[in-house]
């Protein structure tokens, strides 16, 4: 594959992969015009979040099956149109109870886009390139929460929320577009393979049931989940509780991307002389240690504003780390089950992700105007996280998965 080549596919699965993230953070700024508007509470609109995470967990179960069974682009091609039917749906609504379901149609759209993109690059690049690929998504996801609260802030402020949802509509059109000229086929559909309930069932126990699989993807969840607690939490704690303007706050979101940016790139160089089993340990064991010493600080009410920021993004510096040797972890064992893996992957880590969102909406309610919620299940989260990498390790040591040689590290079958 030419650099040339190499560059445009990095750019359209990075985007594939970025198009939910970028509709997270996009309208997070406007929370509070969006609660006056509907006539609602932050807290309520926070729940429209909720229900995007339980969108793009369920419906990644949905896609797996069909990207095995029909190819890539097929069901990539249908998630993005109802993608951009439900952001139209999102920009007209006029109650709070519409928007959460649109929300919910709208991650169920966009959620093709990630697995489709996780598939594909176990599809397209060798084996031992892949964590180095997840690296350079993730770069181009990261640059989601540092263009798109700040865009969002200035759009919500000029033209008002609904335009927010305008502007994902014309930014999922230009991805459906890139995806038409330059997106490889990838694997060959797999025509025998049933998409009856029972098989399908017992394809995703085949997967499930890989130690490599389970003991990546479950830590990789817990570990993201921290993320979205921090998304979920970040409107009510810098808005409500510092009073940040919703300028302010996305130049905020902008300079923890930034870290979770250069970790993730530096997480490339690391890998080539480290492997991927030993960076996570160690960043799973850093971001725990910052994520006790955030909630204990937070606790004892010694934290203002630019240490809450800077403690924040010392602790998703972890997350370049993290997620991209969990990705290639988790996936590597699978060549002919790729989207299947993806799917279930994709539904463990925002299954858990939207468990940690609604848990901090629900104790944002009890414990108002205060970062408790957010930083305390950022910190379990990560602990959490630590104690199953170093059980998980245990156990693929004894089952002799773990092996010297990097590739056997990722599961080469």
């Amino acid at each position: 594959m030419d650099r040339r080549r190499y560059i445009i596919l990095i750019l359209v699965l990075g985007t594939l992969t970025a198009l939910s993230p970028f509709s997270i953070d996009m309208y997070l700024p406007a929370f509070p015009a969006i609660a006056k508007d509907l006539g609602t509470s932050v807290e309520r609109i926070q729940l429209s979040l909720t229900s995007y995470f339980i969108g793009i967990s369920v419906g990644q179960l949905l896609y797996g099956p069909l990207l095995d069974r029909f190819g890539r682009k097929k069901p990539l091609y249908i998630g993005l149109v109802v993608y951009i039917v439900a952001s139209l749906g999102c920009a007209v609504t006029k109650s709070a109870e519409t928007l959460i379901v649109m929300r919910l149609l709208q991650a169920l759209g966009s959620c093709a886009g990630m697995v489709a993109a996780r598939a594909l690059v176990r599809d397209l690049f060798p084996v031992g390139d892949i964590a180095k690929v997840f690296s350079l998504l993730l770069l181009v996801v990261a640059l989601s929460p540092m263009i798109a609260p700040t865009v969002g802030g200035y759009i919500s402020s000029w033209f008002g929320w609904h335009w927010v949802f305008i502007v994902l509509t014309a930014i999922a059109i230009i991805i459906l577009a890139g995806c038409l000229y330059w997106l490889p086929q990838g694997r060959e559909p797999d025509v025998k393979l049933s998409l009856k309930p029972l098989p399908i069932i017992v394809n995703f126990y085949s997967v499930f049931k890989q130690p490599q699989f389970y003991i990546y993807a479950i830590t990789g969840g817990i570990a993201s989940a921290s993320q979205y607690a921090y998304l979920s939490g970040s409107s009510n704690v810098f808005i409500g509780f510092y009073h940040t303007s919703q300028k302010h706050f996305g130049w905020i979101f902008a300079f923890i991307a930034a870290g979770l940016i250069g970790s993730s790139q530096i997480n490339s160089l690391l890998l080539r002389k480290f492997k991927s089993e030993q960076i996570i340990k160690i960043a799973l064991f850093v971001q725990s240690f910052i994520g006790v010493v955030l909630f204990a600080l937070t606790f004892k009410g010694w934290i203002n504003e630019m240490e809450m920021i800077l403690l924040i993004f010392l602790f998703l510096c972890c997350q370049g780390f993290i997620s991209p040797n969990a990705s290639a972890l988790s996936l590597a064992p699978f060549a002919k089950q790729a989207g299947s893996a993806s799917a279930l992957m994709g539904f463990l880590q925002m299954g858990i992700g939207s468990i940690a969102s609604a848990l901090v909406s629900i104790l944002s309610t009890a414990y108002h105007s205060t970062a408790l919620p957010m930083t305390g299940i950022m910190a379990f989260c990560a602990i959490l996280g630590s104690i199953l990498i170093f059980t998980g390790g245990r156990i693929l040591s004894k089952k002799q998965l773990v092996q010297a040689d990097p590739e056997h590290l990722l599961g080469v079958e």
